[in-house]
């Protein structure tokens, strides 16, 4: 039901897949902030990164069920 609102909105697997890759970006870079920028730590840098590195799965498999169901 979701992916088919998903493809009827126009969203695409192609359009999941870049976010997944934006998102490991996203990850990177905010790992990097978070260590530069705040006082808090490796620990806090850390938790920001593998906060933001799990929608990388998520876009990834709605990128797979999207694909699918294009292919019907």
């Amino acid at each position: 039901m979701l992916v088919k609102k998903l493809s009827d909105a126009g969203v695409t697997s192609e359009h999941a897949y870049t976010a997944a890759f934006i998102s490991i970006g996203l990850s990177f870079l905010s790992w990097v902030t978070s260590r530069k920028k705040e006082k808090a730590g490796v620990a806090r840098a850390d938790r920001w990164g593998i906060f933001v590195g799990q929608w990388a799965p998520t876009f990834f498999g709605l990128g797979l069920a999207l694909r699918s169901y294009e292919k019907k």
